[in-house]
């Protein structure tokens, strides 16, 4: 088998066409790089909120639960 460039001009050169090829090369990869990144952050996102939540619902089951003891028994 032989290799297809025999250089690594050539193979950046892509026989004439180098900027048509990277070109595309960077029109698929800049998208796909924004969508990961995009996508990373969306993750660290909800996994905040649903924190964020999870203390709000255990402070109002606190709350809840120190108002419904009655003053009788609160001040025995």
């Amino acid at each position: 088998m032989t290799p297809a460039f025999s250089s690594w001009h050539d193979f950046f050169a892509m026989g004439g066409y180098a900027f048509y090829v990277w070109l595309a090369v960077a029109f698929t990869l800049l998208p796909l790089l924004a969508l990961l990144t995009h996508t990373l952050l969306a993750h660290r996102r909800l996994l905040k909120e649903i924190q964020q939540r999870q203390q709000r619902a255990r402070r109002i089951r606190r709350a809840q639960r120190k108002n419904s003891i009655p003053p009788a028994v609160a001040g025995e």
